[in-house]
């Protein structure tokens, strides 16, 4: 092998094995800041929605088709609605990450004065999400003699449709039949699916049929503009928000679905619970906070119901703010997102404040690296001292024959001859060379002397 070559692959393993360690630790905190941080989300998540035709599912592909421009998938579970999202979200078994809900569809209420300990979290509420309760106006004159129905309290005969057990409508209908006090044997309750109800609605086999939608929902465009059904105006809607935490007045302008053919007809007051995006608590930071803007973006525009920026909002919600929402809420999209890739903004803004620690900590450490790297470079150098001072103790005792003092001092020198060290540490080896030619010229002086003697 070349001596440069030799020389060359000397150096570099005492390079490793100075520096080695060194860059072992600093590797094993960035594994364990990781590890820990997970800066990198989950690459597909699943959003529980509802009915096929309601606004659940038409928001959910506006959601999956945001959130797949940063890479992430969204599988959309079909549900009967929130109160089956629920259901799903506190299953671990489900597979469910995200859900929207709707306000006052959860059955569990937590003590007053103490929040919800489901280890549910929301990202916000949405949109108002109206009770819409569609009518026939042949029913209303076979059953009120009139030609509208006027309220809630009316509807004793009738046959109304609820929806079905998994979706929030029971739950909320239930409550405001409580405080009516009309009693379940009042009336006939069906528990059908949103199409099937419309299409018994449209047939004339029930009445009437309720839901909560947003305005977007295919359902509701469409029987807003069916000739002979009719919404009912909530009169009472400001009562209901007072006595329903839960629920809000909200008002369906005159001519807002249709303003040429003046649909409708007349404002209709309505009550509106909000929607909420509900997770699970340890849903990755990421994801949360990707799902937030998300929000803003599909649900911050002016609507029906709301003006401009009123949502997504951190008001009327029934579970904890995440703490990704709330920073979102106080401070906007993340400054780096703003101009890198979201990959690369989220494993900077994760890992900075891990990596200045990791800095903080190496930085001392490194300042032995140095010392350390000159000691075992002259180490290969300095350790033939020894054998060295050997040799001149046994020149001076006399012990031995100094032609084979002398021998050694040439195998010595043969030796260190053939030592790689880097050119900056040259300097050692050749004062350990000029050594060695020292107690040299000493052991060929005292034999010069020894043989004068002898002569004489």
């Amino acid at each position: 092998m070349p001596r440069f070559l030799r020389n060359a692959l000397l150096n570099a393993r005492d390079f490793a094995l100075t520096f080695g360690p060194f860059a072992l630790l600093a590797a094993g905190l960035l594994w364990a800041a990781f590890w820990f941080l997970q800066p990198t989300p989950p690459t597909t998540v699943t959003l529980a929605t509802g009915p096929q035709q309601g606004a659940y599912a038409e928001f959910g592909r506006r959601y999956a088709a945001w959130l797949a421009r940063h890479g992430i998938e969204v599988v959309l579970r079909e549900t009967q609605g929130a109160a089956e999202n629920l259901e799903l979200l506190r299953d671990p078994a489900s597979g469910v990450s995200l859900a929207f809900v709707q306000g006052g569809a959860d059955t569990r209420e937590p003590p007053p004065g103490e929040t919800k300990g489901d280890g549910l979290v929301a990202l916000g509420s949405l949109f108002f999400e109206p009770l819409w309760l569609f009518y026939r106006e042949d029913s209303a004159r076979r059953l009120l003699r009139q030609a509208r129905l006027e309220n809630l309290g009316e509807l004793r005969g009738w046959k109304l449709n609820i929806g079905p057990p998994g979706s929030g409508v029971p739950n909320l209908i239930g409550r405001l039949f409580e405080a009516n006090g009309i009693r379940d044997g009042d009336l006939s309750l069906h528990r059908l699916g949103q199409t099937p109800a419309v299409i018994e609605l449209l047939a004339g086999r029930i009445d009437a049929v309720a839901f909560a939608s947003a305005p977007e929902a295919p359902i509701v465009q469409m029987l807003l503009q069916t000739p002979g059904v009719r919404l009912l105006d909530v009169a009472q809607a400001e009562a209901y928000s007072r006595r329903f935490p839960f629920l809000s007045p909200v008002l369906l302008p005159r001519g807002v679905v249709d303003l040429a053919n003046d649909v409708p007809p007349a404002d209709v007051r309505l009550v509106a619970p909000t929607a909420m995006l509900v997770a699970h608590a340890d849903l990755h930071p990421a994801l949360a906070q990707l799902f937030v803007q998300a929000a803003r973006a599909i649900h911050g525009n002016s609507g029906w119901f709301q003006r401009r920026g009123d949502f997504p909002s951190e008001r009327s919600l029934e579970w904890p703010l995440a703490a990704e929402a709330e920073r979102y809420f106080r401070s906007g999209t993340p400054w780096l997102q703003r101009y890198l890739p979201f990959w690369l903004a989220n494993l900077i803004d994760r890992m900075w404040l891990a990596l200045v620690s990791i800095i903080a900590v190496l930085i001392p450490l490194s300042r032995i690296v140095p010392p350390l790297y000159e000691f075992r470079v002259r180490s290969r150098i300095f350790r033939w001292y020894g054998q060295l001072r050997r040799i001149e103790d046994a020149l001076s005792d006399g012990e031995r024959d100094r032609v084979e003092l002398l021998r050694d001092l040439d195998e010595l020198d043969s030796r260190v001859e053939r030592i790689a060290v880097p050119l900056s540490h040259t300097d050692a080896l050749y004062a350990l060379r000029s050594h060695i030619r020292l107690v040299r010229n000493r052991a060929e002086a005292r034999s010069g002397e020894r043989a004068t003697e002898q002569a004489a």
